[in-house]
C-alpha cells in the first residue's frame, strides 16, 4: 500500500483541488486510488467539505475525518499517540478497497499552531511520501522556493526518501491564454517550457528544488474560469437576502463592477459574467440590468445595497429579466462594504458545486507529470511499519485473536488497570490470580472500573488442583511436597494453567524478576518443536519505523547455531506483527573488513540461517550503521540486499544487545516494547519492573497475538 500526503505551504493554495486532481490522475493511470482526510479543521459539525466533494466527484466512499474538537482535545491532553493511532485506523479502512491512498494534510493558519508538528507525525505514522502544495508567481521564483524550503526542514530536506516533490497550484504570471486551457486530460497541454524556465529560476537560489530527487510535478495555472464562485455562493458572505434567486446556482461571477456614476458612463460594464453592485435606490441600474438581460446578455447577477428596500414598482418592470433567471440580492451593507467583502471571498469549492469540482479535478490532473506518477508507482519502495501503525495493528490483531491471558501478579495496581483496559477493549480475556477482595480494594482506591467479564481467581482455591500434574510434568525432579511449595508462587501456578491449556498465554514481571518469570516456563512449557533455545526480542518504536532487536535479555553468549536460530525466531516474530523482516547480523565488522572469532561466529551464523531459511532476507556481518543508514550501507556493503534498510537487528551476544537497546531507548527517548520471549511452546512474556500501564497493555496484546500465531 503506497500513500502520498499532500501538505500545503499556507492557506488558500488549492489543497482540495490538488487532492482531487491527484486521485483522478492516478485513476487515469489505472491505479485504484482512495482519498483520506484524517483531521478536520472546520469548526462546524457539518460534513467535511473535501470529503464530501471527493464522494461526489469520484462516486466512491471514504471515511469521515476526526472532528476538530476531538483533534484539539487529544492534542491538549498530550494524547498525540492516540490521535495518530486513530488516523492509522482510518487509513486502514480506506486501504481495504484501494491500492494507493492520497491523504490531505492540515493547512497552516493563525489559529492552529500545531499544524507542522502534526503533519510531520502523520507522514511518519502513515509511512507516507510527502508532496508539498503551494501557489506561485513565475516572476517570483525565489519567494516560491523559500515557502517550500520552510516546510522541507520538517521532513529531512529534499534528499529525504520521505519527500517526493512539489505541486504548484494557482500559478500566476503564465502566458495569458494558459488559464483558458480546455478542461481535458490531454497531457500535451502541460506547460513544459514554463516548468523548465521556472525550475531554472528556482535553482538559481535553491538547486535542490526541481532536482530529480525533489521534482516539480506540476505547474497548474490560475484559471479565471475555474476559480470563480457562483452567484449563489455570495449571499452568506455579504449577509444578503434573495429578491430573485433565479439561475444563481448556475451563473458564475467572472468580474464585479461597482456602479457609482451616471448610468450612461457605466453601460460598458453590463457584459456577460458581470456582477453589478449598486445602491438599492439606483432605479436606473435596476432597469439597465433588466434591459441587458432581456437583450440576451447573461449578467452574473445584481447586488443592491444600503438599508432601504428596492422599489417594488420598479421590480414589476423587471419581470422579463426575473423570468430569464437574473439573480438579484439585497444587503444592508454599504456599497463599499459589499465590494470589500466580495473581494475577500474564498476560492474554496463549495460542497454543492459539483460542476466546478469536476472541472477543477480534470484541469489539475491534466497538469500533473504522468512520468512522475509512473515513477512513484513503480519506484523502489521499502515499506516501513511506523510506531502508530504498529500499536494499531497490535490492538486489532489481539482483538481478533480472542485469547485468554493469565496475570499472576493479579493484585498489583498497574496490572489491575491494564487488565481492565484490555478486557473493556476486547484485547484479551484477562485472568487475575489474586484474592478478589484485594483486587476490589485496589480498584476502589485507584478509581479503576473493573469490567464484569474480568476474571479474578483466588490462588488458594485452585492451587491443589495442579499439584499432581506438576509432579507428572517434572517427573523425577520434584515430589508433591515440593510441587505444593512451588505452587505458592502465582507465577508457577499461572505457568501450570498455561501448560494445561487452561489459558493461552502468561504475562508477569511487574514485581517479579525476569528469572522468576522465565524459569517456570523453561521447566514446564519447554521449547517449541524445531527450536533448541528460548530467546527474546524488543520492538523499538523509532520515530519513522519499528525495529526488532534480538536477543537482548536471555542468552549471554550464543554460538553460531544458536545465533542463527535467534535470527530465524526474530524474523518469524517480526512477520507475526506486520513487519516484513530485513535481517542484519550485527558485528564490529562489515563483510570481510575485519577478522576474529567474534566476526567469524556472526558470518557462520548468517550462513546457517540462510541455509535453514532461504526465504528470509538476511545478511551479515554488518556494523550497526551499515545496517541502518542508507548512505553508509551503500558505501560499506553496496551489494547487500539488507544494508542501509534493515529492520531486524541480531546482536552477537547479550552484552552487546542489552547495552545497545538501553542506549537507544534512553539516548533517543524511544519507546521499547518487550522483552517478548520466543521459542517456547506457549507464550510467556516478561515485564520490566518499571513498566507503565500502557506497557503492560501492549505486552498482553503481544502475548495474545503470539498465542494465535502458534495456534495457526
Amino acid at each position: 500500500m503506497k500513500t502520498i500526503l499532500l501538505i500545503p505551504t499556507g492557506e488558500g493554495v488549492g489543497l482540495t483541488s490538488a487532492c482531487l486532481g491527484m486521485v483522478y490522475a492516478l485513476e487515469c493511470q489505472g491505479i485504484s486510488a482512495g482519498f483520506l482526510k484524517p483531521f478536520s479543521q472546520e469548526l462546524t459539525t457539518d460534513a467535511d467539505r473535501t470529503t464530501a466533494l471527493y464522494r461526489h466527484v469520484s462516486k466512491s466512499e471514504t471515511v469521515e475525518p476526526i472532528p476538530y474538537a476531538q483533534l484539539t482535545h487529544l492534542l491538549n491532553s498530550d494524547e498525540t499517540d492516540e490521535l495518530l493511532e486513530e488516523a492509522v485506523s482510518l487509513h486502514r479502512q480506506v486501504a481495504k478497497a484501494h491500492d494507493f491512498i492520497v491523504v490531505e494534510g492540515l493547512a497552516p493558519n493563525a489559529r492552529d499552531t500545531f499544524v507542522s508538528e502534526v503533519n510531520t507525525s502523520l507522514a511518519q505514522a502513515l509511512d507516507a511520501q510527502v508532496i508539498f502544495v503551494s501557489n506561485a508567481d513565475i516572476h517570483q521564483a525565489k519567494y516560491a522556493a523559500e515557502k517550500i524550503d520552510s516546510q522541507l526542514r520538517h521532513f529531512g530536506g529534499a534528499s529525504s526518501t520521505r519527500t517526493a516533490g512539489v505541486l504548484f497550484m494557482r500559478t500566476r504570471g503564465l502566458p495569458a491564454d494558459s488559464a483558458q486551457i480546455p478542461v481535458t486530460m490531454d497531457t500535451d497541454l502541460r506547460l513544459i517550457t514554463e516548468i523548465n524556465k521556472f525550475t531554472a529560476a528556482i535553482q538559481a537560489t535553491h538547486p535542490h528544488i526541481g532536482s530529480s530527487q525533489f521534482p516539480i510535478i506540476g505547474l497548474v495555472p490560475f484559471s479565471d474560469i475555474l476559480s470563480v464562485p457562483r452567484v449563489s455562493d455570495l449571499a452568506a458572505q455579504i449577509q444578503a437576502v434573495w429578491i430573485n434567486e433565479g439561475s444563481a446556482r448556475k451563473r458564475r461571477v467572472l468580474h464585479s463592477s461597482l456602479i457609482a456614476s451616471n448610468i450612461e458612463h457605466e453601460l460598458h460594464k453590463f457584459v456577460a459574467g458581470e456582477l453589478i453592485i449598486s445602491a438599492s435606490d439606483r432605479i436606473d441600474v435596476l432597469l439597465a440590468s433588466s434591459l441587458a438581460t432581456s437583450n440576451g446578455i447573461p449578467l452574473a447577477g445584481l447586488v443592491l445595497t444600503e438599508h432601504h428596500e428596492p422599489n417594488a414598482q420598479v421590480l414589476k418592470f423587471c419581470q422579463s429579466a426575473i423570468k430569464n433567471g437574473l439573480p438579484i440580492l439585497h444587503t444592508t451593507c454599504s456599497t463599499f462594504e459589499t465590494a470589500q467583502q466580495l473581494s475577500s471571498l474564498s476560492n474554496e469549492i463549495p460542497v454543492d458545486d459539483i460542476e466546478r469540482a469536476d472541472q477543477v479535478t480534470r484541469f489539475v490532473s491534466s497538469h500533473i507529470d504522468p512520468e512522475w506518477l509512473t515513477r512513484i508507482m513503480n519506484g523502489d519502495y521499502t515499506p516501513r511499519l511506523s510506531p502508530s501503525a504498529f500499536r494499531h495493528e497490535l490492538v486489532q490483531k489481539s482483538i481478533a485473536a480472542k485469547k485468554r491471558i493469565v496475570l499472576p501478579e493479579g493484585d498489583e495496581p498497574r496490572t489491575i488497570q491494564a487488565a481492565a483496559i484490555c478486557q473493556s477493549r476486547g484485547i484479551a480475556q484477562c485472568v487475575l490470580l489474586a484474592k478478589p477482595e484485594t483486587v476490589l480494594d485496589v480498584a476502589r482506591a485507584r478509581n479503576i472500573e473493573l469490567p464484569s467479564e474480568l476474571e479474578i481467581i483466588d490462588p488458594d482455591l485452585i492451587r491443589e488442583n495442579y499439584v499432581a500434574r506438576m509432579v507428572e510434568l517434572r517427573k523425577g525432579k520434584l515430589n508433591e511436597l515440593q510441587a505444593r511449595e512451588q505452587l505458592q508462587d502465582t507465577v508457577v501456578l499461572g505457568t501450570m494453567m498455561l501448560a494445561l491449556d487452561q489459558v493461552d498465554g502468561l504475562v508477569s514481571g511487574a514485581v517479579h524478576t525476569t528469572a522468576n518469570t522465565v524459569r517456570p516456563a523453561f521447566q514446564l512449557i519447554k521449547t517449541a518443536p524445531g527450536y533448541s533455545l528460548v530467546s527474546s526480542i524488543f520492538f523499538m518504536l523509532l520515530p519513522d519505523e519499528v525495529y526488532v532487536y534480538g536477543d537482548c535479555a536471555i542468552n549471554p553468549d550464543p554460538d553460531a547455531e544458536q545465533l542463527a536460530e535467534i535470527a530465524i525466531q526474530s524474523a518469524d516474530s517480526a512477520k507475526a506483527f506486520g513487519i516484513d523482516p530485513r535481517i542484519a547480523m550485527i558485528s564490529y565488522s562489515t563483510g570481510t573488513s575485519g577478522a576474529g572469532a567474534d566476526v567469524e561466529k556472526v558470518a557462520r551464523a548468517t550462513e546457517i540461517a540462510r541455509q535453514r531459511r532461504p526465504d528470509l532476507l538476511i545478511d551479515g556481518p554488518l556494523q550497526y550503521d551499515a545496517a541502518s543508514v542508507e548512505s553508509v550501507g551503500h558505501s560499506k556493503a553496496p551489494d547487500s540486499p539488507v544494508a542501509g534498510r534493515a529492520n531486524v537487528f541480531i546482536f552477537p551476544d547479550l552484552n552487546t544487545g542489552n547495552t545497545t537497546y538501553k542506549a537507544v531507548q534512553r539516548a533517543a527517548n524511544v519507546v521499547s516494547v518487550g522483552p517478548m520471549l520466543q521459542g517456547l511452546n506457549k507464550p510467556v512474556n516478561d515485564l520490566s519492573r518499571g513498566a507503565l500501564v500502557d506497557d503492560i497493555v501492549f505486552t498482553i496484546a503481544l502475548t495474545a497475538i503470539q498465542a494465535e500465531q502458534q495456534a495457526e
